[in-house]
């Protein structure tokens, strides 16, 4: 938004200078961005009249021309085709200077004398955007009755400065001249002016020549209309056009900147239409209908639905509320009659039409904000009068004000303790109620507190604390005292399930993963990618009622299809390595009357081979890397009682070469190779190796405290025990039987060998364990670790059928 800085002394009379202004409006909450001098490298240029024009003598694109300033007739030479004698232009003197350091000399062009130059806009330092291309290119032609002589600067309104304002969403009414005054009279205690406007009114009435109706009133509260006859199309004023342009709008004509004008100074949007286009001059404020469509006024056939408010007549619609007008009822040239409309549009619905037709407009933005609902007929006034001060038209005695929801001012109890309770800084009641006073708001004393009403154009204010942010502002944030927190204060510290987040975290980095953050929100086609049969637990999901894309349509109920992608997008771009891990949630549908159910889930995904090193070969990522690299975060959780079971019923991974985590009788999690056909569907490399693991299960069996036993005194024992069984035998329960009958004195077992060959019946296998065996008290025997050995094998033959082999 910008804001003359002259613009505004039309309503308060103040003296600061533009740069202090602006900081006093920021620390009062309405910031100002910027501050810029109009015209600040012009200088030497005055106004003055073309009374001769004549040809060159020796150059067939230019004239001879022969100016009046007022003081002096100048000789000047001139390309320009736009002009012509009598018109009055912007002269740059010699010595003057013009945008961008252009300094104007004596000169003379094909042997004749130039002493000065005639100005275009753009040369003057005016936004071409903001002008006609003939004005910004050619000369600039000034009205015929402007003074001669006169400082160009003062009479284009370039001896000015523009605030450039970054309003906060709520502070739609300092989106005009007139709220920012309203600040501005309140920052610095000078009156707020703002006159009721007045103009005379013909003879016959509005009653009759116009009908408003309103079939929609939930999205238009109020409609104001006003009949102007025997218009005359012309230019608008030169301080008008000044003013619009510092605003950074087009002047285009006497009545359309007449409506852009009023809603720049008052904030309130109005649209003129052409009365005689109306079909029966009738207007009807409603619902668009689906398949309609609209030419507006940039020549763009608009398409129209039933969310949208359109004003219409019999025919058809003629305009989309509140963004902009239709083309067959535009104002032009040979328009004789208008009608004005000054309305209150829901800002909802404005927002989602603007949205909608991608279309934003000055009016639009406004009505987003909101604005004044009871300023509408002050408004189409202050356009009437305007119309009639530069006699562009008759204002039809009336006006039409189809008022359907009339605004109530809102009444707020303000407590002077309270405020000094949220601020933390005591401001007397009566320099409260002066404050409040300022800012326009009714005060009515009552007792020890205050009665305020709050003026219609302050949507914004509903609440007693909003009241008493005002008091605030305008008092000054930096009036209140810099204080120390106090209080108690305690040491804060994790939760003991967050430190376990951060051990599991710090453990898998450690082990060579890095961790990722995918989306909670998934494509159900992500269940069949997994080859989960139709009546799979997973597919029952929490769908998103209002998703972005059939992409992200439902909430994740496992972990893995994010991972996967991950990978996938990388194995796409050629990193043949990779290693991830994440520690998200899922989500569950709850049961009829429950709310859905949120499970933390641990889930990894690993390609490739791990990085070696100068002492390790690189490894491939597979089965046993990774139980691996769990049973390392297990000791590292103080995790105890989880097995590894045989898993072939899983759909999305290997038959033969997954297992899952048991802890006691409840199962946690699975980790195996990833199904060939679901690398495929991925398109990944042949072997991915992953896990999945409840959270609140590997929680539920952690925590198990590190105990640290004294170096041995005595020296340990080392046998080797190699034994032949059937192959269905898992080294899992061999090993657990080994620690079970070794007793005490075995400190550690582990496999070493697995052989199935020639030397071994069919169906059977060979496994090789090492054992150690020390005790704490004395140096062992080999009678003892015999005897122990021999318990084990005949334990192991027992349970197993396990015979020694030879």
């Amino acid at each position: 938004m910008y804001i003359s800085y002259n613009w505004l002394k039309d309503f308060v009379d103040f003296d600061l200078a533009p740069q202090e202004l602006a900081d006093r409006l920021t620390l009062a909450g309405i910031a100002v961005e910027s501050v810029t001098e109009l015209g600040k490298d012009i200088s030497g240029v005055v106004t003055g009249r073309i009374e001769k024009i004549d040809p060159h003598p020796n150059a067939d694109k230019l004239v001879i021309t022969r100016v009046n300033t007022g003081e002096e007739k100048l000789q000047i030479i001139t390309a320009a085709t736009n002009v012509k004698e009598g018109d009055v232009i912007p002269v740059a003197l010699e010595g003057a200077k013009l945008a961008g350091g252009f300094v104007i000399k004596r000169a003379k062009l094909r042997g004749v004398e130039s002493r000065g130059m005639m100005c275009s806009g753009q040369e003057l330092g005016i936004d071409a955007k903001t002008m006609s291309a003939e004005q910004a290119h050619g000369i600039m032609i000034l009205p015929p009755g402007t003074p001669l002589g006169r400082d160009a600067k003062e009479i284009l309104g370039l001896n000015d400065f523009i605030l450039e304002l970054d309003l906060t969403p709520n502070r739609g009414d300092c989106l005009s001249v007139v709220g920012v005054a309203r600040e501005v009279a309140a920052l610095l205690g000078r009156p707020f002016r703002l006159a009721e406007p007045s103009f005379p009114e013909t003879g016959e009435n509005i009653s009759g020549q116009v009908r408003v109706d309103i079939d929609a009133p939930d999205l238009c509260r109020r409609y104001v209309a006003r009949l102007i006859k025997n218009v005359r199309i012309g230019r608008s004023p030169l301080w008008m056009q000044s003013r619009l342009r510092a605003a950074g709008m087009r002047p285009i004509s006497n009545l359309v900147d007449v409506t852009n004008y009023v809603m720049l100074e008052m904030g309130q949007p109005l649209h003129a239409f052409d009365y005689d286009k109306l079909v029966d001059h009738h207007i009807i404020v409603r619902r668009a209908k689906d398949g309609e469509n609209m030419v507006s006024l940039d020549e763009v056939l608009r398409e129209l639905n039933q969310d949208m408010l359109v004003i219409a007549d019999p025919s058809g619609p003629v305009a989309v509320a509140g963004v902009m007008g239709g083309l067959s009822t535009e104002v032009t040239d040979n328009t004789t009659s208008i009608l004005l409309e000054s309305a209150y549009f829901n800002p909802v619905s404005i927002r989602r039409t603007s949205k909608s037709l991608g279309l934003r407009s000055e009016a639009s933005l406004r009505f987003e904000k909101g604005i004044d609902l009871g300023g509408c007929l002050q408004a189409i006034n202050r356009a009437a009068q305007l119309i009639y001060d530069m006699d562009a038209g008759d204002v039809v005695n009336g006006v039409v004000d189809n008022y359907i929801s009339p605004v109530s001012e809102k009444t707020i109890m303000f407590r002077p303790k309270r405020a000094t309770y949220v601020l933390g800084l005591d401001i007397p009641k009566e320099k409260a109620s002066d404050i409040l006073s300022r800012l326009q708001f009714k005060v009515q004393d009552a007792g020890a507190d205050l009665l305020v009403t709050v003026p219609t154009y302050r949507v914004d204010v509903s609440i007693e604390e909003d009241l008493i942010e005002e008091v605030a502002r305008i008092y000054g944030y930096h009036e209140v005292p810099a204080t120390l927190p106090s209080g108690s204060a305690s040491h804060g510290a994790k939760t003991k399930e967050q430190s376990f987040r951060t051990m599991i975290a710090d453990a898998m980095a450690g082990a060579g993963f890095n961790e990722v953050v995918t989306y909670s929100f998934t494509n159900p086609r992500v269940f069949d990618l997994m080859n989960l049969p139709a009546d799979s637990p997973f597919r029952n999901t929490v769908k998103i009622q209002n998703p972005l894309s059939e992409e992200h349509s439902v909430m994740r109920t496992m972990m893995l299809p994010g991972l996967l992608e991950v990978l996938a997008k990388n194995f796409n771009r050629r990193m043949q390595e990779g290693a991830v891990f994440e520690l998200g949630t899922i989500f569950t549908p709850g049961q009829e009357g429950h709310p859905h159910e949120e499970r933390h889930v641990l889930a990894a995904a690993a390609m490739g081979r791990a990085p070696g090193n100068w002492k390790m070969q690189p490894r491939e990522f597979d089965f046993y890397f990774l139980k691996g690299v769990l049973e390392s975060i297990f000791r590292e959780l103080g995790t105890e009682d989880v097995k590894f079971y045989p898993e072939k019923a899983n759909p999305s991974f290997h038959p033969g070469r997954t297992a899952t985590l048991d802890a006691g009788e409840r199962k946690i999690g699975i980790i195996g190779e990833l199904h060939p056909s679901v690398l495929e569907k991925y398109d990944l490399p042949e072997r991915v190796v992953a896990f999945e693991i409840d959270f609140e299960g590997l929680y539920a069996v952690s925590g198990k405290p590190k105990v640290y036993n004294p170096l041995p005194k005595f020296p340990g024992v080392e046998r080797d025990l190699a034994i032949v069984l059937k192959r269905e035998n898992q080294a899992g329960d061999i090993m657990e039987t080994i620690r079970k009958t070794g007793g005490k004195l075995l400190r550690s077992v582990s496999l070493f060998d697995i052989y199935h060959g020639e030397q071994v019946p069919a169906g059977y296998q060979s496994m090789a364990f090492a054992l150690k065996f020390q005790a704490a008290d004395r140096t062992l025997t080999d009678a003892e670790v015999s005897e122990v050995t021999a318990a084990i094998a005949a334990e192991l033959s027992s349970r197993f059928g396990a015979q020694l082999r030879g």
